[in-house]
């Protein structure tokens, strides 16, 4: 190793993830985070414009959420969460169903957003199962994304993440997100299904991998409150939209209608470390309390509801409700919307969408949005060689930074958008 770069290192002995590694360039090596800044070994600075695949809310290496975790350290670092429990498990259940919509009573720890999306596909059908009912279908959206283990992919969208593994993959009934003009049909097409869904699972009001798609919440409404009507559950995907990306601490905060489960992660613990919720309600979690031992919700994870990851989101928790957060959600949620109606009108975009912390500029190419566009790279590269790390999904690009993130910062963003424009 003697001699050789983090990233020659890297190269010799690491897979990464989305990655053609037989094509890609090597890794920008990352020795440090402060801010809204990941910091390389060269010395380099970078604008985490995509706060690290969504998950850092706070800044990086937020000192207080590292205070928190080094004290959790050498107090307890894990415990089997079979038969026992401990502090910070109990209490981060208790605030979080304090701020989840109101019908959530309990809280099922898991370890990543596909995992806690596999648990709540598993706590639907084995609802039905428990008592005595096979209901095997559930409806998703078209350009749905819920993560990449088996359930979780067969609730998403077919295409290239899933192309290899169709054959293994349950059958799902997609509809289209909801709108003024096809709710109705959408309530017909469900109603025809009969009485064999299990589940309605959705991402709600921003379609995060599918191209930050974004639709509107009184539809949504309409459409969770007819499943209900039809006894579907419905699981709302909250683990992109958690945690203030839409404006609200929740994207279910703007429905009247609330769901019967919610996913999280990515922002639980602050971007800190590795964490997932399902949360669900009375109802569901009561079909599993049998003196038929068959009935258990047979699932779990050797690191379920570990000490560490728990004191982190109670950290993250902290500065989510603090009165600076809100201000800050405000805050770069309006200068969003105002760059969004400067450039709106720019030949060269198709559309300029925001929800939020969370703006997303579509390319004009002549084509259908494709994952695998050539724009991509050439964003990319244009804007981390200008320090910024953007992330585009194929001919578009998103900004959705951590919350600490300064005003000259967002301006520098926009203005080097508007240099890209002028570019590609």
């Amino acid at each position: 190793m003697a001699g050789k770069s983090l990233a020659e290192r890297d190269q010799d002995v690491i897979w990464h993830p989305y990655t053609q590694m037989k094509t890609a360039a090597a890794p920008v090596a990352i020795v440090k985070g402060e801010g809204e800044f990941l910091i390389g070994d060269d010395g380099k600075r970078y604008l985490d414009a995509v706060s690290s695949w969504w998950v850092n809310l706070h800044g990086h290496a937020h000192p207080y959420i590292a205070q928190k975790v080094s004290e959790q350290l050498t107090t307890l670092e894990h415990a089997i969460f079979a038969g026992f429990t401990h502090p910070v498990a109990v209490e981060l259940a208790e605030r979080l169903l304090q701020i989840l919509p109101c019908n959530q009573s309990r809280i099922f720890y898991s370890d990543n957003g596909s995992t806690a999306v596999e648990v709540a596909l598993k706590m639907c059908f084995q609802y039905w199962s428990n008592g005595g009912e096979s209901r095997k279908k559930v409806i998703a959206f078209n350009n749905s994304y819920h993560g990449d283990t088996f359930g979780a992919m067969a609730v998403s969208a077919r295409g290239a993440f899933t192309t290899p593994f169709e054959s293994l993959l349950f059958d799902v009934i997609y509809i289209d997100t909801p709108n003024q003009n096809n709710i109705s049909d959408l309530k017909t097409s469900i109603s025809a299904l009969g009485g064999d869904v299990a589940a309605f699972i959705y991402e709600p009001l921003v379609q995060g991998s599918g191209g930050m798609l974004m639709y509107e919440a009184r539809y949504l409404d309409e459409l969770v409150e007819f499943c209900k009507q039809q006894s579907i559950f419905t699981i709302a995907d909250e683990v992109m939209t958690g945690f203030g990306r839409t404006g609200k601490l929740f994207a279910s905060d703007y429905l009247l209608q609330k769901p019967d489960i919610v996913c999280l992660s990515k922002g639980l613990t602050g971007g800190t470390m590795a964490l997932g919720v399902t949360s669900c309600t009375s109802e569901i979690y009561n079909a599993f309390l049998s003196d038929d031992k068959l009935k258990t919700l047979f699932h779990g994870h050797s690191f379920t509801a570990n000490p560490i990851a728990c004191s982190s989101a109670l950290a993250s928790l902290d500065l989510t409700l603090a009165p600076e957060t809100a201000d800050n959600l405000q805050r770069i949620g309006s200068k969003h919307a105002a760059f969004a109606q400067k450039i709106k009108s720019h030949p060269k975009l198709k559309d300029v969408r925001q929800t939020g912390t969370i703006i997303a500029f579509e390319w004009q190419t002549g084509e259908n949005t494709s994952y695998f566009s050539s724009l991509r790279d050439n964003l990319y590269n244009f804007f981390l060689g200008q320090g910024i790390i953007l992330r585009p999904l194929g001919n578009i690009l998103y900004i959705l930074p951590p919350y600490c993130i300064k005003d000259e910062h967002l301006d520098f963003i926009y203005e080097k958008v508007e240099e890209a424009l002028s570019k590609f």
